[in-house]
């Protein structure tokens, strides 16, 4: 019954296919081949057009593909994971990376943040599959690819939030609340907040910082107003980078408005210009905790920790040039792992917090 529809659904995209394929015909004869082969050439699935969004969904709910363990890879988007790596970050501001007690709480919060993650990375793209279906690079997921059904994906999605809840409730309460906190708050971006601008960066820039108090949560460092302050302007401006990246790609293409954002494309300056200036003020931030009196009680040379700053207005300067030339294809922090200009500033200047002890 589902390879008929598939069947089917696949020769109403192939009606103006050229002449000389007739898929009927192939399949009738037992030429089982012949009727692979012109299936292939008439329907290209990551690109062929959609009459309407009912149609995206039942058209993947009818043709799931055999998928292997590099789909699922892609689906949970794994890569993801290294922005959980900021729950690492109030160790290292309190220099207690090496006690093991909080470096192995961080580890299991590390590891329940990312399940929770990649469920509501499949719940997002359960709620976005028609946009991404006509998103010229979302298309591509396995889900809006039709790579994956439906059923299988929302049983994952089930199985890692019940793995993260596990992690959770061997970690101290408050870092459950955080937990919960980020799980609802991306739900509601999936829903409704990411069609409301501004309001959709101010929700990512959140959501970043909220990593931050989900570590001081589980290893028990109190949380710093500095550190906090600093997270905000600087995950606001990442957030920025990633909406000018999209609206310079929309300005490109042609088209006046993404699908389910509340941006146009005449927008792209002037988000490009909140961008930088909230970059900025997280050096300004960054420069005035290293002025602190609390600064002064954990570096004995705080001389090294202006360069710092320093290093910090280039690298966001350096993040805002590759995003205006049309370079910034990922995520801002996803990007940052992996340019060779990133981690060169990470490396001098994690060089520079160990010179100013």
């Amino acid at each position: 019954m589902t390879a008929r529809m598939a069947y089917g659904s696949a020769n109403d995209l192939g009606r103006d296919r050229p002449p000389g394929v007739d898929a009927e015909k192939a399949q009738s004869r037992g030429d089982t081949e012949a009727f692979s082969a012109s299936l292939s050439t008439t329907v290209d699935w990551h690109s062929a057009p959609l009459a309407d969004d009912g149609e995206a969904v039942l058209e993947v709910l009818e043709r799931p593909q055999r998928a292997n363990w590099r789909t699922w890879l892609r689906q949970l988007r794994l890569h993801q994971w290294l922005k959980n790596l900021l729950i690492f970050v109030p160790l290292v501001a309190a220099r207690k990376v090496g006690d093991p007690e909080m470096l192995g709480a961080a580890t299991a919060g590390f590891v329940a943040f990312g399940c929770v993650a990649s469920a509501t990375y499949i719940i997002n793209d359960l709620l976005d599959l028609s946009h991404d279906r006509h998103h010229p690079t979302k298309r591509r997921r396995p889900l809006a690819a039709g790579l994956l059904s439906i059923p299988a994906v929302a049983a994952v999605a089930l199985g890692l939030l019940a793995a993260g809840s596990l992690i959770a409730a061997a970690l101290p309460v408050e870092f459950a609340q955080a937990l919960l906190l980020y799980l609802c708050g991306t739900v509601a971006y999936s829903l409704f907040l990411k069609r409301s601008a501004p309001l959709d960066t101010f929700a990512l820039a959140g959501l970043y910082a909220l990593r931050v108090l989900a570590g001081n949560a589980a290893t028990g460092l109190a949380p710093s107003f500095w550190l906090l302050a600093f997270s905000i302007f600087l995950f606001l401006s990442l957030a920025m980078a990633k909406r000018y990246a999209e609206l310079l790609r929309l300005g490109s293409s042609g088209e006046s408005a993404p699908r389910g954002r509340g941006y146009l494309a005449a927008d792209r300056d002037m988000v490009g210009q909140l961008g930088v200036a909230s970059g900025y003020a997280s050096a300004l931030v960054l420069a005035l905790y290293f002025n602190s009196p609390q600064a002064a009680l954990l570096y004995g040379r705080p001389g090294f920790l202006w360069l710092i700053c320093v290093l910090l207005l280039y690298w966001i300067t350096h993040l805002w040039l590759v995003a205006h030339r049309g370079q910034l294809d990922d995520d801002p922090v996803i990007f940052a792992m992996r340019d060779r200009v990133s981690r060169l500033v990470a490396v001098i200047g994690a060089a520079l917090l160990i010179l100013a002890r």
